[in-house]
This record gives C-alpha cells, structure tokens and sequence, in this order.
C-alpha cells in the first residue's frame, strides 16, 4: 500500500484522459483499491481495523493527488484538496419585507374572484386626486396640512402637481381605460400624506379595490369584504359597516372586522379587551361608486353602479399581527423585520 507506486504514476500523467484512465485503475470498481477492500476477508480480526484504515487512508490520498493534478492540468493549479460532492456553507437567506409579503398575499385573494391588479401613478394632478372624485376645490382635504404638493408648475386644466393622498386617484384612469364595464380593478400603490406618529407614516402603502357593472349592491360589496377578512385575518373573521361619509361614494361606510384578539367576543380572559374593547376594529373606508365619479370617468350611472373600498396595508398588517408602532416597518431593525 505504498502510497509512492501511485503518485509517480499520477503525476507523470501528461493530460486528462490518461488521468481519468489512472483514476479508473485505482479507484475503479475493479481497481487496485478495490481489490485490497475484497481481500479484507482474509486478514485476521484483530488486524482487521487497522488494515481497513490503511486502504481507507489510502484512497484518500490517491483521490486528493488526483484531484491535484486535474487541477494542474486544466490551468489551475493548487495543491489544496477541494471534494465537490460535500455540502456548501449554508449563508443568511434574505425574506420579503413584511409590507411586500402583505401586498403579494392581498393580490393573490383577490385574484381568485377575478379582480386585476393595476397599477396608476404616485405622482399625479389635482384633478386626478380630487375632482376626478367629486372632491371640490373648497374641500379640506385638499388643505396642504392633509396633502402632499410638489413644487412644480401647475396644469391649466388639471391643477397643481401632488405625491397621491390615497390610491383613489385610479378610479379615474381605470373607468377611462376600460370604458365600458364590468371592471374588477385591484390597485396597490405607495400613498402620502404629511404625518407621523404611531400609526401614520409619511409614505404608506394602500390598496384600492373598485367593482362596477349593472345590478351592483351594496350585498356585493359585503360579501366581498367577508371574503377577504375571512382570507386575510383568519376563519370566522366577519366584518360590519357603519354609515359614515366620503365625497366620492354615496352611501359611505366605515368597515369593522372582527378583533383578532379577542375574537369579536370583547373579552380576554374574563377581562374587557385593551385592543378592541367592543370586539370590532376599524380597517378602512368603503362604499357605493358616487353617480358623479362614474360620470366623470365616462360610465352612465342609471346603466351601471359599483363599490369601491380603500384599505392601508400597514393597519392590515398591524391589525393581523397585533403590532403597535407603524414606524417600526421603516426603522430598518433587523430584530423587527427577522420576526416576519
């Protein structure tokens, strides 16, 4: 078992193919090796062990000096023994950022019922945010406490230039390019608005669902909300409407879900629910398609009608995973992003 005899030959060995023929003599199945492992049979017990060592130490040194040569060969040289067919290093895996994992889930379930993703711009007109939505020129909204105005000039026709409030401003343009319903539009887009604290956030992500064709109700429109609760926060989710009012849909309503703490029972433990306190949470604002939006967007309200819901993804996700602090999803904490 002189490992000598092997490296001479080895690296005498002038190209790939004799190697691959050395490597196939000694470490073939019918190789030399080979032969010495057949005769371990016939070496006592005692000596067994120790004779298997050898011609396992053996083999290893004659797969390294040729591995070594093969490397010599083909223009890299190292006498470092690399074995390919052991296992990488296992580095850190990066993840989706918990808002990017929420609108990639939200699109999915509304997919299933036909909705289609659309996407319209961050940067828009006024008319785009807020006439385009019965919002007029007087309304507080369009106040530069509540909205953000970019300082560039202003369009004759369509206003002033503004970072979008709320991904509203799609309704528009998606009745415009379909022209003529049904529409089953999905809009998940940045949105911005100048606050910050616990819950608001200068930029934040929102998404707008909007569905119009004949004989549309408000029955729709909580059906689909059931849908989703139930999709997003979990089986018995359900969701109420309370009467409230927007400019753009008439009726309006603020939607309710059931609180994921306490399970819409008010209590935890016996105790009166901290989060709820009632057994609802408020998610956002909906209701049906107002006749003047529909008109402005080229679509006859006595022929058609439709419901439209806004919804902020980070109170979604706040709501669902029981967080406290919007802000903590920007702060760029590792220890908070790992969780997700």
């Amino acid at each position: 078992m002189d490992i000598g005899q092997y490296e001479k030959e080895i690296k005498n060995a002038s190209s790939l193919e004799k190697l691959n023929d050395l490597e196939i003599k000694f470490l073939g199945r019918n190789g030399l090796i080979n032969d010495f492992l057949k005769k371990i049979k016939d070496i006592p017990n005692e000596e067994k062990k120790e004779y298997g060592q050898k011609v396992n130490q053996l083999k290893k040194d004659v797969l390294r000096l040729i591995e070594s040569r093969r490397k010599e060969l083909s223009g890299k040289k190292s006498d470092k023994f690399f074995d390919e067919t052991l296992p990488g290093k296992q580095y850190p895996k990066g993840s989706l950022h918990i808002v990017s994992f929420a609108v990639e889930e939200i699109t999915k379930i509304f997919e299933k019922i036909g909705f289609i993703r659309v996407s319209y711009p961050e940067v828009d007109w006024e008319y785009g945010a807020f006439e385009s939505l019965n919002m007029p020129s007087g309304h507080p909204a369009r106040d530069d406490v509540e909205t953000s105005f970019i300082d560039a000039p202003a369009n004759l026709k369509l206003g002033k230039m503004v970072l979008t409030p709320h991904t509203s401003n799609g309704q528009n343009r998606e009745m415009k390019r379909v022209k003529t319903p049904p529409i089953r539009m999905i809009n998940i887009s940045k949105c911005y608005r100048p606050n910050w604290d616990a819950t608001h956030t200068p930029m934040f992500h929102q998404f707008e669902g909007m569905c119009i064709d004949k004989n549309i109700s408000i029955i729709h429109l909580k059906g689909t909300l059931d849908y989703f609760a139930e999709k997003y926060f979990g089986k018995g989710t359900k969701t109420r409407l309370r009467p409230h009012h927007f400019q753009f849909t008439e009726p309006s309503f603020e939607v309710d879900v059931t609180c994921t703490v306490c399970r819409g029972t008010a209590k935890v433990n016996g105790n009166k629910c901290k989060v709820c306190k009632s057994g609802w949470l408020e998610l956002g604002g909906t209701g049906m398609v107002h006749p003047n939006v529909l008109k402005e967007g080229g679509i006859d309200p006595n022929k058609y009608s439709g419901w439209a819901f806004g919804f902020g993804i980070e109170r979604v996700i706040m709501m669902k995973y029981g967080l406290d602090d919007i802000r903590n999803y920007y702060s760029g904490d590792i220890r908070f992003l790992e969780q997700f």
